[in-house]
């Protein structure tokens, strides 16, 4: 008995770190204080200014073009590396496996300077291509081994018995790899989104004029005290979090039933 009453504390204890401080911003974003330091009252003023700032508009939209580019271009790149490197185990692609390794572990200031000199060294100009060279650059990574996990139950027997029936790559890759490995690539394509959404380090760096990211965008506007509109710019991306953890949750609920 004394341990389970144990147990819920540590839970609620550990639930109300997690979330108190969501709920902090929450309420935070509705007060009419500038910095939030008091509760001056209920207020919509800071989502009206939020709609109305067209540099965070404008970042929004660079955010989620650089996010969908470099998602679709790295969910491609990843899945070919997975196949490649599971289906030929070579000693070239054992250097191969450490290429694509590499990014997983390699610190973001590291990248983002290294990839600010090749740019510079070749001569790009430094903009919207850069960020999204950059982004495919480590989504590359978390694509390739999320498939790859999702290789390992994958059944080969099943390709030789349609080419046993007659069906050419064509058909196979359509018909048999691809929805099989669907849920892998599906995962490794939220994932790159995830990332490429939240990416502040590298974009830094490699950003130019007109390719400003919100994640760099809410880093200036903390520097310039504005916190109250950050705020609401918070609360209106958590809710769409939620929205498409949920809408996603009940069409899974859907197709297993």
């Amino acid at each position: 008995m004394k341990s389970r009453f144990t147990s819920l504390i540590a839970t609620i204890a550990a639930l109300a770190f997690l979330y108190l401080p969501i709920l902090t911003l929450v309420l935070q974003s509705f007060n009419r204080s500038r910095f939030g330091g008091e509760w001056q009252g209920f207020s919509l003023r800071w989502y009206e200014a939020l709609f109305n700032d067209a540099a965070i508009l404008d970042a929004t939209l660079n955010t989620f073009i650089i996010a969908v580019v470099s998602t679709v271009f790295s969910t491609i790149l990843g899945t070919l590396a997975a196949w490649v490197l599971y289906r030929y185990r070579t000693r070239l692609q054992e250097a191969n496996y450490i290429l694509v390794y590499s990014p997983l572990v390699m610190p973001e200031i590291l990248m983002g300077i290294s990839l600010l000199l090749l740019f510079v060294s070749v001569g790009v100009d430094l903009g919207l291509f850069t960020v999204v060279l950059a982004h495919i650059t480590f989504c590359v990574s978390f694509v390739a081994f999320t498939v790859l996990a999702r290789l390992q139950d994958f059944d080969f027997q099943l390709i030789q018995a349609a080419q046993d029936l007659g069906a050419d790559w064509g058909r196979i890759v359509l018909k048999i790899i691809l929805p099989l490995l669907a849920p892998g690539i599906a995962a490794g394509a939220m994932m790159a989104f995830t990332l490429s959404m939240d990416d502040f380090v590298i974009t830094f760096f490699v950003g130019g004029p007109g390719s400003t990211t919100l994640p760099v965008k809410v880093f200036s506007m903390m520097k310039h005290g504005s916190p109250a509109v950050i705020n609401a710019l918070s609360v209106i991306f958590m809710a769409i979090t939620f929205g498409v953890a949920i809408l996603g949750q009940i069409i899974a609920n859907r197709k297993s039933v």
